[in-house]
């Protein structure tokens, strides 16, 4: 070998130890999270709970996701379509955020995937049930932690064929989630061998419910079925007993119609079949250690199941940072980390379908004395069928 080469080598070799290594240099860095969620408006305790899960999933990783400490920036999109695609840009773009997290309005998360689509921004859903999010519009780059608006509305078709109701009417919000539920519910109960009298709907997130309720009972349907959530829930279930529905047409939901406001329904919401991917009390050790952890850490709030998702992204972020030792720049890696991700979560163990939709089971709750309570699996490890999704 020549001096010169030998020297040139010298000097590249010795320019290199002078460089810190791409993952020191990543791991000095802070991880920034952009939270796009609600904190204001019908789903803000939603949003709040997923914020709690979450940095309660950082907090017991020590504070930092593979290696780095971690930064939060929040936005208040107010479940608005209208505001979303500015609310994501200010995050992609004049925050940089490393991660996209949110949300909890269908019609909202639609304007972070188109963003997360084009910038090819990581986008982590840790609630919004949009079915093209891991269907038709599904990406490398674009995960779910929570559900599709399919998942648990499908198997309630089967559970109410199974207690004798043979017709039902559907009841929502029109919108995405909404009618996303409606056609998940119909496509079970009809396979089941049910008919579906009629669907009713009306505006998101108008909540004057009589005229709907007044042409239910005149329909006379063995049973109704609904999607609602937050505090439309909660007015939607004390007008049902008002009107003096709940004891002759039997109610059933799609499990967020009880999810983190059986207090506030109190005794109207007594006795109410819903189905979901969680439960208070489910009977496994993480869920327990998590609801006491949950409650210490959040001023003594109840944990519910959009705290589970919260959390449940913190553990997966988490598991994929460390396989990757923090470092984002290499995507293969940290999608194969994520897809290949089993999440240790207090729903139960799940992992990650193709489209990145949760592999999970779908539980029957009953709500007693101010608790979803458990009284079987309405369906065990329920995989979105993913229509139109081309990963």
């Amino acid at each position: 070998m020549h001096d010169d080469t030998r020297r040139r080598l010298m000097l590249a070799s010795a320019a290199a130890l002078a460089l810190p290594p791409l993952v020191a240099r990543a791991q000095g860095t802070k991880l920034r999270l952009g939270l796009m969620l609600p904190y204001t408006g019908t789903y803000a305790q939603l949003g709040v709970a997923i914020e709690n899960g979450l940095k309660l999933a950082v907090a017991q990783a020590g504070g930092k996701l593979g290696g780095r400490e971690v930064e939060f920036v929040r936005v208040d999109d107010e479940s608005d379509p209208a505001k979303a695609t500015d609310n994501v840009n200010r995050l992609v773009t004049r925050d940089k955020v490393d991660v996209l997290i949110g949300s909890v309005h269908s019609g909202v998360v639609m304007a972070m995937v188109k963003v997360a689509r084009e910038t090819d921004t990581l986008l982590i859903i840790p609630n919004a049930g949009a079915g093209a999010a891991t269907g038709a519009l599904c990406a490398p780059n674009i995960f779910r932690t929570s559900f599709s608006n399919w998942q648990p509305a499908y198997p309630l078709g089967k559970v109410m064929i199974e207690r004798g109701h043979r017709t039902a009417v559907f009841i929502s919000w029109k919108y995405a989630a909404g009618e996303e539920a409606a056609a998940g519910f119909k496509e079970g109960f009809t396979a089941a061998g049910g008919k579906i009298v009629k669907e009713l709907y009306l505006p998101f997130p108008n909540v004057e419910f009589q005229a709907l309720l007044t042409q239910i009972a005149s329909l006379k349907p063995d049973a109704v079925s609904c999607f609602f959530s937050g505090a439309g829930a909660v007015k939607f279930v004390k007008d049902y007993a008002a009107a003096g529905l709940k004891d002759k047409i039997p109610l059933y939901g799609v499990g967020f119609l009880t999810e983190g406001v059986l207090h506030a329904q109190g005794d109207d919401a007594e006795g109410l079949l819903t189905t979901l991917h969680y439960a208070d009390s489910l009977d496994n050790p993480r869920n327990k250690a998590f609801r006491a952890a949950y409650t210490k850490a959040s001023n003594n709030m109840e944990p519910d199941v959009f705290a589970v998702q919260g959390y449940d992204t913190g553990l997966l972020l988490a598991q994929a940072l460390d396989k990757v030792k923090g470092d984002l720049s290499n995507r293969a890696a940290v999608v194969a980390a994520l897809e290949n991700a089993v999440v240790d979560s207090p729903r139960g163990p799940w992992k990650m379908s193709r489209a990145h939709n949760p592999i999970q089971d779908i539980y029957l709750r009953r709500a007693e004395k101010g608790v979803n309570k458990v009284v079987g699996v309405a369906w065990k490890a329920l995989e979105d069928p993913a229509r139109g999704c081309k990963l």
